[in-house]
């Protein structure tokens, strides 16, 4: 029976994507080994890799100055490796939630991260505007979209000649984006982007290979990456593969259908919420809210733990909200589609109508 998935992450992959995955897994190219089993620097996995680059530069049109790479590990592995590689005296952060929060702590380990904005005073339920980015920092940092609490930027902030580093781990080929305004976008597999275990970094070239403020190891130094072609080290294969399907996938449907249909799924839930009797969507401010992560409560709280069992008794899964902020969320990544947005609706507006 099919289910439908709406967890945050790790999330909801194409089926598609699955079931090549999956083949590659038992028998990789008919080579009769798996995929997970073949070595990182074969001459198959060495295409995967250069292919897996190509197409990143191909849907998001990365200009010439930026190198792509493909980097073990999660997005909390560059909330370190930043500030290692660029953190000199003081850096800008803007604080949206959680997630910058913790990139705000780790670069506290190497100097000044100095929160330039923050959302925290309303329970980071907007993105703050007419921010004044200090034009002697090393780098002004964001997080784009908020998965907890359900913000994404719609517009990215006017750094001037300040270095601006985003971290788009979970609405990273959800849109067309200006690569060029960044010196650094950092992303993890595990949401719009293939399986968990590596992290997508598009990078200024000249920018990686300034001089370090400190002594750091190789595996950490982001022009080491590029020098190496992303395998500096051994490869998370796996992942990297399934980001390989996926991109094909994305790149088959095109960016901007993609981003269309994602307008689309977000505002048919978002009408849902601001017009039910039961249920509200946590951000009112509409030019703040998540095309990614719907975020929504139930105006009866003693009604929460039924719903979240009703729904799955009708195949949902993965709808209960952050565990410091409760409540629900709906994540309408790149793979789910409208047919899945309007089954959950369906059952929620029966559940409402239950309940009434």
């Amino acid at each position: 029976m099919k289910k439908y998935n709406f967890y945050a992450g790790p999330a909801i992959l194409p089926a598609a994507v699955i079931e090549q995955l999956a083949q590659g897994v038992l028998n990789f190219n008919g080579s009769g080994l798996s995929v997970a089993e073949i070595s990182h620097r074969s001459s198959d996995f060495t295409h995967v890799m250069q292919e897996s680059r190509r197409l990143v530069r191909e849907i998001l049109q990365v200009p010439d100055t930026h190198e792509v790479l493909f980097i073990t590990g999660g997005s909390t592995h560059h909330f370190a490796m930043i500030p290692m590689n660029f953190l000199a005296k003081k850096a800008a952060y803007i604080n949206t939630g959680h997630w910058s929060n913790k990139a705000v702590e780790y670069a506290q380990c190497y100097g000044n991260a100095e929160i330039v904005a923050s959302s925290q005073d309303a329970q980071f339920s907007y993105i703050p505007q007419n921010m004044n980015i200090p034009q002697d920092a090393d780098y002004c940092y964001l997080t784009s979209n908020n998965t907890i609490y359900g913000t994404q930027f719609q517009q990215y902030p006017a750094c001037g000649a300040v270095p601006l580093v985003a971290d788009m781990c979970s609405d990273i080929f959800s849109k067309r984006i200006d690569v060029a305004q960044f010196a650094l976008i950092h992303a993890s597999a595990q949401k719009n982007l293939g399986a968990a275990g590596t992290s997508l970094v598009i990078i200024d070239r000249e920018w990686a290979q300034r001089n370090k403020p400190r002594p750091i190891p190789e595996i950490f130094d982001y022009a080491a990456h590029i020098a190496k072609a992303s395998v500096l080290n051994t490869a998370a294969v796996l992942s990297v593969y399934s980001c390989y399907l996926t991109l094909q996938w994305i790149a088959a449907r095109g960016l901007a259908v993609i981003e269309q249909d994602n307008i689309a799924k977000a505002a048919y839930l978002y009408h849902f919420l601001d017009n039910s009797s039961l249920f509200t969507p946590r951000i009112q401010g509409k030019e703040n809210r998540s095309l990614m992560n719907v975020v929504f409560d139930i105006k009866n709280p003693d009604l929460e733990a039924t719903c979240l069992q009703y729904a799955q008794q009708h195949d949902i899964v993965g709808i209960k909200g952050y565990k410091t902020v409760g409540g629900f969320r709906a994540s309408l990544y790149n793979a789910m589609d409208m047919e899945g947005v309007q089954h959950l609706v369906e059952v929620l507006q029966s559940f409402e109508q239950k309940n009434a």
